[in-house]
């Protein structure tokens, strides 16, 4: 009974407002636009909330694993494949932003941008790589892949590392955000290579125990 409460909880009231949450930052800039809100330079507003929360997101998700050894809670595991695709939503609007308000679609100059500006060619890269991550993260392609999706699905932690790059690249000065960033997500890629560095302490944390077969761990 109580599990069957947890999963109705799970799918009727946490999901959605999780969802709701994720949804605020890009709200925010809409009523922002909608208002001419946006500050002095509305691209570089939009260009920066859209790749940071991209960013923050990515981190998040890759969070999951670490907190669901960490607290036992295996409900955490069905917020992943949200999280992702929100990574996935916001890192398209930074990619559009760049390629339709900035470039304005002058294909010449973005392919130049590409090329020869390393960290358009790192962030471009990060954009490609969550295109089939994105494109199997339904439970169907799971199915289909199956070892191979988490083999594939591993190459989230490249995104990272190449988002960060991207970041620090970019902002060239102000470096004490992308750097916050980078920490986390070294301390992430020790946890996922040395899983003996989480301990789930001894006090428990119990608040919903939901049984559900887990998705393989990218």
């Amino acid at each position: 009974m109580a599990m069957a409460v947890g999963q109705r909880w799970l799918r009727w009231v946490a999901k959605p407002l999780v969802f709701l949450a994720c949804l605020v930052p890009f709200l925010l800039l809409l009523q922002g636009a909608l208002d001419g809100d946006l500050g002095a330079n509305p691209l570089e507003r939009v260009t920066d909330v859209t790749g940071q929360w991209g960013l923050r997101f990515l981190l998040l998700t890759l969070a999951i694993t670490p907190l669901r050894r960490l607290t036992g809670w295996t409900w955490l595991l069905r917020f992943r494949r949200m999280l992702g695709l929100f990574v996935f939503f916001y890192i398209t609007l930074h990619f559009l932003t760049w390629v339709w308000l900035d470039q304005e679609l002058s294909w010449g100059n973005i392919l130049a941008d590409i090329v020869k500006r390393p960290y358009v060619t790192v962030g471009f890269s990060a954009w490609l790589l969550l295109l089939p991550l994105a494109a199997t993260s339904t439970r169907g392609m799971m199915r289909r892949l199956g070892s191979n999706w988490q083999r594939l699905h591993r190459a989230v932690y490249v995104i990272g590392v190449l988002a960060i790059l991207h970041y620090i690249w970019l902002v060239k000065a102000d470096l004490l955000e992308p750097l916050i960033y980078a920490a986390v997500l070294i301390l992430l890629l020790l946890v996922r290579w040395r899983p003996q560095v989480i301990r789930r302490p001894a006090w428990g944390l119990s608040l919903i125990h939901i049984s559900e077969p887990t998705r393989p761990s990218p």
